[in-house]
């Protein structure tokens, strides 16, 4: 049986046409928001930590947020674009309780709805491929702004297709391994509404009434980190998306997501990422 779950609130940051010709070449692509592609001619890859897509002729793909991968392109590829951004204050994404399917195949709709979705949105095209030239701060910023200022009309019937396409692989999506244990979801949930704190494992583990290493334990059991590290993934994502969307100094952002020592917040950043949090709002820039 599925699980529930809310219809997630997305806006379409960018769509369109691309003709490529061998050029379609990029390393260490990493964004908050998703892609999802339909190829119509040609072939290309992408290449994740985890596995090596081949973008075939009359195939869906989606690539998650937070996703880091590299595009490969040796020959001919023609693909419609959607780049979508899960817009939640909550900081909970769809992703977090699904695994989805990389790839499948396109029924005869997509490419009717992938096409309409274009027309109506002629503002939200890519001018280049080039990741540095539409993933950066000022430009996410501003295809948000876009989607908002779009026509009450176009930002439903746009979101509708989104949707529509969104569907296709949840409809084959399967949910991750529930947690069984309350004491742990009630954590997890408590953790979620409250990023923007300092969260303490023993606060945690007195709020299950359990020992702290017993707490541990069963956290890490039931999730596959421990509480600190599960803290520290979610509050860098949520840092990745400030530093890039808006005009908040480090330092504040530190502060924002419950960070009290400034030092620990840039250790912790660099050691998921492999840069400081100012050389990765550098890298978002405008080339």
């Amino acid at each position: 049986m599925k699980k529930s779950l809310n219809i997630p609130d997305i806006l379409t940051l960018n769509v369109g046409y691309a003709v490529h010709d061998a050029d379609w070449n990029w390393e260490n692509i990493r964004s908050p928001f998703s892609r999802i592609y339909l190829v119509t001619s040609g072939q290309a890859k992408v290449k994740t930590e985890n596995e090596t897509i081949c973008l075939k002729q009359g195939h869906l793909y989606m690539i998650p947020a937070f996703t880091t991968h590299h595009d490969i392109c040796t020959g001919h590829f023609e693909h419609y674009y959607l780049h979508l951004f899960e817009n939640s204050d909550s900081g909970e994404s769809i992703f977090e309780e699904w695994n989805f399917p990389s790839e499948l195949e396109a029924d005869s709709l997509c490419i009717d709805i992938f096409e309409r979705l274009c027309v109506i949105n002629p503002n939200l095209s890519l001018s280049h491929s080039n990741p540095k030239s539409y993933d950066t701060k000022p430009m996410l910023a501003e295809h948000i702004k876009r989607n908002l200022m779009r026509k009450l009309p176009v930002q439903m019937e746009s979101r509708g297709i989104a949707l529509q396409l969104f569907s296709r692989f949840l409809n084959h999506a399967k949910p991750k391994a529930s947690i069984k244990d309350k004491r742990i979801r009630e954590s997890i949930r408590y953790i979620k509404q409250h990023l923007d704190e300092s969260i303490d494992t023993d606060f945690l583990a007195s709020m299950a009434c359990i020992s702290k290493d017993h707490f541990i334990r069963l956290f890490k059991k039931s999730v596959g980190k421990t509480p600190i590290q599960y803290i520290a993934m979610l509050k860098i994502e949520r840092a990745e998306v400030l530093l890039i969307t808006s005009f908040m100094t480090v330092k504040a952002i530190a502060s924002t997501l419950g960070f009290d020592d400034y030092s620990y917040f840039i250790r912790i950043f660099r050691n998921k990422l492999g840069i400081t949090p100012r050389q990765y709002r550098d890298k978002y820039k405008n080339i």
